[in-house]
């Protein structure tokens, strides 16, 4: 008979054995993480970058891609070019006239409607490791020859789309470029290049109650859930995308969502907080840029958000006012105005960070946030004849949110045009 096993025995035996488990275990990771370890060094630094610079994230979903469409180069790796400061210039600032280019909405015209002032046309963004390629508006249109742009989303969208227009129209003559809406489009047409910039309305890109183009003030906003084909169908076979939305999320601390559809007689409606709901907006068109945009032929961008500046206390001004009047620039480099949520920005850091697709993301949100000199005011058409209490008080109906052109948008584009070529 065999003595019997002892308990401690027994350990050492069951160890024994899986010893050679333990051993390929150990060697398929090592394996792994070889054949992988730059993936995973890509993602970890995606993790860290995207809440870098005061709670703002910055893409590099890109970076995962050997080369992107249309790149002619990379900028610097030691470059951000989002981070600098604004020097003035008045050799080549502004880019165009506002006279010259007839595209431009009256709710952007400032100088049409009386502001006296021109220097927030004056200034000049300056990276602080780099500097900005000069836009080239001839390489530009013979980029876009043949191909389709788009800038989908919100007003300020649209401000950075006429912006666009207005740095390339120039260079088409009179009868080879036109202008067409059609309720949520508008195309315009450079026929020469046989090649069309468009800006399509869609506040919330998911379909929702603000949709139509021209009557979409509504207070009590609703956002329909998974329904960006809605939209998505009219950015189908675009070559290069520029995406944005925030404003019009920022309601409150919860949103409304439809789980059902608009035409329901009885509307399942359901309210969850705003990040929640920003965060299903931004899977979602990740989702369809996955599944309708070819990484190696097409281009995806994504605009942050644009501060507003309502609150002159946010820059130790005196209280109670906002950008009326304001002709100068926010000096400090830390300001971050308490119209930008920061967990908005950390959203998109989030879901960004584990896009299949490359989305080039343009931070432009603190630049444009020391720049409280360069919104329409009151100079700008009104919509609506003001009352005498309004004239009385300009500081009541002054527009804090859009901005003036030519002006601060144009240095949106020179980003893109950056972007896109030098990425």
């Amino acid at each position: 008979m065999k003595p019997p096993i002892s308990s401690s025995s027994s350990v050492l035996i069951r160890k024994a054995r899986l010893s050679p488990f333990l051993f390929t275990l150990l060697a398929f990771i090592l394996f792994v993480a070889i054949l992988y370890g730059e993936d995973f060094m890509c993602i970890f630094s995606q993790q860290l970058q995207i809440y870098a610079d005061q709670g703002q994230p910055v893409s590099r979903t890109e970076k995962k891609w050997e080369k992107l469409p249309f790149a002619m180069g990379k900028t610097q790796e030691s470059c951000d070019v989002f981070s600098g400061s604004w020097v003035r210039d008045e050799l080549t600032r502004p880019h165009y006239q506002e006279s010259e280019c007839p595209y431009i909405q009256p709710q952007l015209t400032c100088q049409e409607h009386g502001r006296p002032d021109k220097e927030y046309q004056y200034w000049k963004w300056q990276p602080n490791d780099c500097s900005l390629p000069n836009f080239n508006a001839t390489l530009m249109l013979e980029t876009l020859r043949g191909k389709r742009m788009m800038f989908v989303g919100d007003s300020l969208n649209r401000g950075q789309y006429v912006s666009m227009v207005c740095l390339l129209h120039k260079l088409i003559p009179e009868d080879e470029k036109s202008m067409e809406t059609f309720d949520s489009l508008t195309v315009f047409t450079a026929k020469k290049y046989n090649a069309t910039i468009e800006f399509y309305w869609a506040p919330f890109l998911l379909e929702s109650n603000a949709d139509n183009a021209v009557v979409h003030r509504i207070s009590d906003r609703i956002v329909r859930k998974g329904s960006i084909n809605k939209h998505g169908r009219y950015w189908k076979g675009v070559d290069i995308l520029v995406f944005n939305t925030y404003l019009w999320w920022m309601t409150g601390l919860k949103m409304k969502i439809l789980l059902g559809s608009f035409d329901d007689e009885v509307k399942d409606i359901v309210e969850i907080s705003t990040e929640d709901a920003y965060r299903m907006a931004m899977k979602s068109m990740l989702r369809w840029v996955r599944k309708n945009m070819d990484p190696k032929k097409t281009r995806v961008f994504f605009t942050s958000m644009s501060p507003s500046h309502a609150k002159s206390i946010d820059w130790e001004g005196e209280p109670g006012l906002n950008c009326y009047n304001q002709t100068t620039l926010i000096e400090d480099p830390n300001y971050w105005g308490s119209d930008c949520r920061r967990s908005i920005m950390e959203v998109i850091g989030e879901v960004f960070s584990k896009s299949k697709f490359p989305i080039t993301f343009l931070n432009i949100t603190k630049l444009s946030s020391y720049r409280k000199d360069a919104h329409t005011q009151i100079y700008k058409k009104q919509w609506n004849p003001l009352t005498p209490e309004q004239i009385a008080n300009p500081y009541s109906y002054a527009d804090c949110v859009h901005w003036c052109l030519p002006g601060l948008q144009d240095t949106w584009n020179e980003l893109l045009f950056a972007k896109l070529f030098y990425p």
